[in-house]
């Protein structure tokens, strides 16, 4: 199959012609459109030509925030990263959105029905929606969209995750994309059936991937079209007014969202940094009201200050072992080199208690079928590693490295651990050489740049790599089809017949009690063969200034600026 390749911000800005295509909305004007956007001869700034001041510098009400650095995309279809999830939401709005509560709630869709056997449901868009070019935005665009999703020229990476369960989802994903079961009847009526029941088919409904997207500006621009303010024509709170790689992206006020005079801000920044304390420094000098990365080493000190916040998010921090490498193949090894981990030591002494030490793959918040805890419910519920035990963990792990023929790590290859360099992963992985050395393993770390990185751990460029999920919705099928042989997002290409099995049998059963068990049936196979190495389970914790007001933090680790205020 052919696939088209993920373009980092920062690689296709820099390749990239002059802008063109769609034009962007004048915010002073609802009707009127703004001129052609313009670049700067010899930058990488891409800006409406109404914005001559300083980059990053507006009028009006703005919040700057640093959630992350260059994202690897902004394309709603092919994003698979948090940092750039939490920037497309606020561009974009999907159907249904999650509020502050997080329960669904109307979004473009001001109601749903669901048919009598669940597999059909039906979307009333609300009246007089536009893109934010001012260009109205109807049913069709959906049915462009989620086709969109499934072309296998595309290759999103959630193609099987949000579509799966759609009638003729096999036969879009082969190549043959108007197979898929969406239809628009009228302008404001968008139509889905599904091939079996999909109990949390409304999460999907609002999960960013599942955003409309402007057919004209990409068929005008290419992959380009989601690296230009100009082309980037959104629907959301926001659109796009000003990009500066490694530097900003700036958003303003969408004149032509249907909940406008709900937002409050004329403009929501975002400072694109990688180093944490470049971040922390914006932070204490006001530059940023907001940020996430904040340096490790400061924890200490801003533990008790009101602005300093830790939450529990839906979410495992875990390393991904490349199966399809010979180094790799024998679970034994995998086991091996999982048990040779002190995770109590990583969550309290490396994290500093931020994070908690993982006994299992699935953590806290993922929800059973029944509406109990997953993870209660889990392994008979036993843990699969007993994190308080590690002495009796390395001995087994030094026991199964010689059971597969490398006792004392003799004529084991050297790893190489590919990570990003923020937050506690380089701490970890300067840990995992000492950890790995126990069993005679020698291991070297390849720190990389995020926009590079995800994309070489997705195509399976790395030995070993740092790696994690954050929940898009509380289903444990979320972050259970991750392993799936087929998966997008399987980085370790962890191919089980038995898990597939498992995992298929929770797509089609109808029976609840059933999906459980098969649920439950694949986390006991991915633990059994070590598919990946799960640490610790996250939370969030970053720097807010009280001057922001209105905003909210989700579980699946998004931040909501749509609808903020900033106070003095």
């Amino acid at each position: 199959m052919k696939k088209r390749l993920i373009l980092s911000l920062c690689l296709v800005i820099a390749l990239t012609v002059s802008a063109c295509g769609k034009k962007a909305t004048d915010t002073n004007n609802e009707q009127t459109k703004a001129p052609e956007a313009t670049k700067e001869a010899g930058s990488n700034t891409t800006k409406s030509p109404d914005n001559e001041e300083t980059p990053g510098a507006t009028a009006g009400k703005d919040l700057k925030v640093q959630i992350g650095p260059n994202p690897e995309t902004l394309d709603p279809a092919l994003n698979s990263a948090v940092d750039g999830g939490n920037m497309i939401l606020h561009a974009f709005e999907c159907l249904l959105v999650v509020d502050k509560d997080g329960k669904l709630a109307p979004g473009q869709a001001k109601t749903w029905d669901i048919s009598e056997d669940g597999l059909t449901w039906t979307f009333h868009l609300r009246d007089g929606l536009k893109w934010s070019n001012g260009e109205a935005l109807t049913a069709s665009d959906y049915v462009y969209s989620w086709k969109r999703v499934c072309d296998p020229e595309i290759a999103a990476p959630y193609a099987e995750t949000v579509l799966g369960m759609v009638k003729g989802y096999e036969e879009a994903i082969a190549g043959n994309i108007d197979a898929l079961a969406v239809s628009a009847p009228d302008d404001k009526t968008f139509v889905v059936e599904l091939n079996s029941n999909c109990s949390f088919f409304g999460s999907l409904a609002a999960f960013a991937t599942l955003s409309p997207v402007n057919e004209a500006t990409i068929t005008a621009n290419g992959d380009a079209w989601a690296v230009d303010a100009s082309t980037y024509i959104s629907n959301g709170a926001f659109y796009m007014k000003e990009l500066v790689p490694g530097s900003h992206i700036t958003f303003a006020k969408n004149p032509n969202f249907w909940n406008v005079s709900a937002v409050k801000l004329d403009t929501l920044t975002f400072l694109l940094m990688e180093d944490s304390n470049a971040s922390y420094n914006a932070y204490n000098t006001g530059e940023a009201l907001l940020i996430k990365d904040v340096p490790t080493e400061e924890i200490p000190s801003l533990t008790g200050n009101p602005e300093f916040h830790v939450e529990p998010i839906i979410g495992t921090y875990y390393i991904s072992l490349n199966n399809s490498l010979d180094a790799f193949k024998d679970s034994k090894v995998r086991k091996a080199l999982s048990l040779a981990i002190d995770r109590d030591y990583v969550a309290n002494t490396l994290m500093q208690g931020t994070y908690t030490a993982a006994s299992n793959f699935m953590g806290p918040g993922w929800v059973d079928t029944d509406g109990t805890s997953f993870i209660a419910n889990a392994n008979g519920g036993v843990s699969y590693i007993d994190t308080a035990n590690f002495d009796a963990n390395l001995t087994d792990a030094k026991k199964l490295l010689e059971e597969a023929g490398y006792k004392d790590g003799v004529g084991f290859p050297v790893i190489t651990y590919s990570t990003n360099d923020s937050g506690y992963h380089k701490v970890v992985a300067e840990y995992l050489q000492q950890a790995w050395a126990e069993l005679g393993i020698t291991l070297e770390v390849n720190i990389m740049e995020w926009a590079s990185f995800t994309p070489a751990r997705r195509a399976g460029d790395y030995e070993a790599a740092r790696n994690g999920w954050v929940g898009d919705y509380s289903d444990p099928s979320n972050m259970l089809d991750l392993l799936y042989s087929t998966n997008g997002n399987n980085d370790g290409k962890f191919n089980n017949a038995e898990y597939d099995a498992a995992i298929d049998t929770s797509r089609t059963t109808l029976d609840l009690t059933e999906r459980s068990q098969a649920l439950h049936k694949a986390e006991d196979i991915l633990m059994s063969e070590a598919a990946c190495i799960p640490l610790a389970y996250y939370n969030d914790f970053w720097l807010q200034s009280s001057k922001i007001t209105e905003s909210w933090h989700s579980p699946y680790g998004y931040w909501f600026f749509m609808y903020a205020d900033v106070t003095e």
